[in-house]
């Protein structure tokens, strides 16, 4: 079974040099021409963000020719980018560039330039640049791009893998060494689960900053990290704002972000730093599901760091209806959507690879100040459906005509970064029948660091409550693999909704994070 993304990500290749157009112009010998492009700098893109906000807003460039705006999905995979004509491709940088054609649902305009020596100088699109393999070729030029994707060699260093892609509103994903992709992240969500419904800003401009070009021994003895920046310009009804991307490719792969919003309109439901990701099933919600496999999820909890310490897993659900969570918090460690089960026999997908799926962490950069993280559950029948979204909240709406700042670092990972996370954690949650119809047998497996040393015969508890119901039968059991297991019922009687939490304490000190649940009929 192939699970058709609508995030297409083709196949990549090593490539070679590919000069721009606006690179071969002519240049008359009795005058020395001006350098190319236009001056650019950090404060460039705030400053178009700001003049943007002034004006009323303009939605993004959709015109297409009827060829290219009613393609199929699969003619729409058939356009392929021609690798040979990368961006940077055989200069002797450690990265490329590769562009997306525009058509199928990726109708919008991305305008993309280039920086190199404080000067940007646009990448002009011409079909030459792309294969089409199963629809007849543009006979324009100037259609701009969709998107683009960055390469760089984090798996070997002879071959340049796709590392990120930036395709769709304010869309992106990256993975880290031996990932595939997964969720994506996003520049800003607005009115998310609103019943007015989502606005969906857009990245409508991106300048990519060369990377330096290494060559022979330097490039043989360099030892820095890999990095390159990227500019993004987003525009929406309600808001301009300006992104900067520095990207560190490799084992992890960490996006260093700076965003400045230029609200046109308050904004009172401002998601930022938003994570997008896809739940299905898993073992405690597969009752409903004829599928040959154990799980599907690219994701399978939410887990936060709170200001005051606390450490939370939320497992996510597939709900029947749908869900919408807020988690109070001030001054946040962290939060993200982790794929925690790497084990290949609870997926048993040989194309999909969900035990490779990235998690990806969001580390707040200074002082966010009061808010919450945010999770929306949407109830899916498919696999191909992002229906997780997890961002934060700020408390104070966004005024109008204000500039406001935020900084954060993402981390695509397949765990959050040190320091270690100071409690146990939560690997496994199984919900079944209980000992009669009334009841919910709830069994969570817990492991980590701080129970690997306590003997099968300590005396360690499981505090377990609910908002409504009645709790029964809270045992507590060694698992001879190692780590421990809390089982309790749930006697919900008439109740449709009820959140629960529990915790495993050595004594009255607490050994693990706390495990949160929203049970539902």
């Amino acid at each position: 079974m192939q699970r058709r993304r609508l995030f297409p990500l083709l196949a990549a290749a090593t490539a070679v040099a590919w000069s721009p157009r606006w690179a071969t112009a002519a240049t008359p010998a009795a005058a020395p021409a001006p350098p190319p492009g236009t001056p650019f700098d950090a404060t460039t893109v705030i400053d178009l963000a700001r003049a943007l906000a002034a004006k009323p807003f303009e939605p993004p460039d959709t015109t297409l020719p009827d060829e290219l705006r009613n393609l199929k999905y699969d003619q729409y995979r058939s356009i392929r980018f021609d690798t040979t004509k990368a961006l940077w491709g055989g200069q002797g940088t450690e990265f490329q560039a590769q562009f997306f054609h525009r058509g199928f649902l990726y109708t919008s305009r991305v305008d993309i330039a280039q920086v190199i020596g404080g000067r940007a100088m646009p990448i002009e699109y011409v079909p030459d640049l792309f294969h089409f393999d199963h629809v007849p070729k543009p006979k324009i030029d100037n259609l701009g791009f969709a998107g683009f994707r960055i390469h760089a060699p984090i798996n070997r260093p002879d071959y340049f893998d796709e590392v990120c892609a930036f395709l769709g509103a304010s869309y992106f994903r990256a993975v880290g060494r031996d990932q595939v992709y997964g969720l994506s992240a996003r520049g800003l969500a607005i009115k998310t689960a609103d019943p007015t419904g989502e606005e969906f800003p857009v990245f409508k401009s991106f300048w990519l900053e060369r990377p330096p070009i290494l060559s022979g021994a330097r490039a043989a003895a360099s030892q820095d990290p890999l990095s390159m920046t990227i500019w993004a310009l987003l525009d929406s009804p309600s808001t301009s704002a300006a992104f900067q991307f520095t990207i560190h490719p490799g084992s992890d792969t960490i996006f260093d972000v700076a965003v400045t919003l230029f609200p046109r309109t308050d904004i009172a439901e401002a998601g930022i730093a938003p994570l997008t990701s896809m739940f299905y099933f898993d073992a405690d919600s597969r009752s409903a599901i004829d599928d040959y496999r154990p799980a599907v999820h690219d994701s399978d909890g939410l887990l936060m760091l709170t200001g005051s310490g606390e450490q939370l897993w939320r497992p996510l659900a597939n709900p029947a209806m749908l869900q919408f969570s807020a988690f109070e918090d001030t001054a946040p460690i962290g939060f993200g959507l982790l794929q925690r089960d790497r084990r290949f026999a609870h997926y048993q997908d040989l194309e999909a690879s969900y035990q490779k799926r990235p998690s990806l962490w969001v580390e707040p950069i200074g002082d966010w100040g009061q808010g919450s993280v945010d999770l929306v559950e949407i109830p899916t029948k498919e696999e191909i459906h992002d229906n997780i979204v997890a961002f934060w909240r700020p408390h104070e709406p966004l005024k109008a005509k204000s500039e406001v700042e935020f900084k954060y670092r993402l981390h695509w990972c397949a765990a959050p970064p040190p320091p270690r996370l100071p409690r146990a954690t939560v690997t496994q949650t199984r919900i079944g029948a209980g000992h009669d119809e009334s009841t919910r047998l709830f069994v969570i497996d817990i492991n980590g660091d701080r129970l690997t040393s306590v003997p099968d015969t300590a005396t360690l508890s499981a505090r377990v409550n609910a908002s409504k119901g009645q709790i029964t039968h809270v045992v507590v059991q060694p698992i001879p693999q190692g780590g421990w297991r809390i089982s309790f019922e749930l006697t919900p009687g008439r109740e449709k909704l009820i959140e629960l939490n529990a915790q495993l304490f050595g004594a009255d000190t607490p050994l693990s994070e706390i495990w949160l649940y929203r049970w539902t009929v």
